[in-house]
């Protein structure tokens, strides 16, 4: 030591211990890095980038997330202007059809045209007169109807008590203008007689009433269960929609005052001719 600090001074002597410091130390990091397995690089300088490769194919779609919360309901909005009115629309005309034409023989009817369209509008055929005739109606003039009757009972002797009731199908617009009444054996002489006929044997054949006549014909007057006679008499009752038959009683129950009637007949109504 004395030899070092005499030959270099005491400078000398201390830059001589710090080199070696220095190595040492250089020497011990050495040794350590080569332990740890790490390797030293050298620091490269890095390039200039190469081209920009083509874009890849887009990936598959991904599930759809859920829905978010309804927003807040906005302002009403401010009300817009009137529009402008529209051009008038185009008029439907309308042209007679007579018949024979478009429609048929006998048929008429309208075309209406819209435009340069055609359509045609046909009335309806009339139609047969229906049977019997228009429900609620009466009964047309000139026509007939016809009907049964019958009276089977107890009244007392020598009074008038309407037993028998004829219904109109169809009523009359007036009463007939003429009632009459036939018995047994005025009934059995009506044929041909051109007024009230009815054949009383033959029991399909159809009573004839003359327009504006209620005939009402007496087909039997048998006797009822105690041999009794039938009638004396008759009256009628008539209105547009019917007529009563008030019979008088014959011979009955004398103990009790009573007649007994058991009679029956046909009816024909033809209402009266229009003037």
């Amino acid at each position: 030591m004395l030899s070092l600090r005499n030959r270099f001074g005491v400078p000398g002597v201390i830059s001589v211990i710090a080199l070696v410091f220095a190595m040492l130390g250089g020497a011990y990091a050495a040794s350590d890095n080569s332990g740890s397995g790490s390797k030293a690089s050298a620091s490269a300088k890095k390039g200039p980038r190469g081209p920009k490769g083509p874009k890849g194919p887009a990936g598959p779609a991904g599930a759809q997330g859920p829905a978010g919360p309804a927003g807040a309901k906005g302002d009403t909005g401010a009300k817009g202007d009137t529009g402008s009115a529209g051009a008038p629309g185009d008029s439907v005309t309308g042209t007679p059809i007579a018949s024979g034409g478009a429609c048929g023989v006998g048929v008429t009817g309208v075309k209406y045209t819209l435009k340069t369209t055609p359509t045609n509008v046909c009335s309806g055929k009339e139609g047969p007169q229906g049977e019997p005739w228009t429900a609620g109606g009466t009964l047309p003039p000139g026509e007939t109807e016809t009907g049964n009757w019958r009276a089977v009972g107890f009244a007392p002797e020598g009074s008038n008590y309407p037993l028998a009731a004829i219904s109109y199908l169809i009523p009359l617009a007036e009463p007939s203008e003429e009632v009459v009444y036939l018995d047994k054996a005025e009934t059995d002489a009506s044929v041909g007689s051109g007024e009230c006929e009815f054949e009383a044997s033959n029991q399909e054949a159809t009573p004839v009433a003359p327009p504006g006549t209620l005939c009402v014909f007496t087909r039997g007057e048998e006797a009822g269960s105690f041999g009794f006679i039938g009638n004396s008499g008759a009256q009628l009752g008539d209105s547009p929609g019917g007529a009563f038959i008030w019979l008088e009683p014959g011979t009955g129950v004398e103990e009790f005052g009573l007649g007994y009637i058991n009679m029956y007949g046909t009816w024909a109504v033809t209402a009266a001719e229009t003037s």
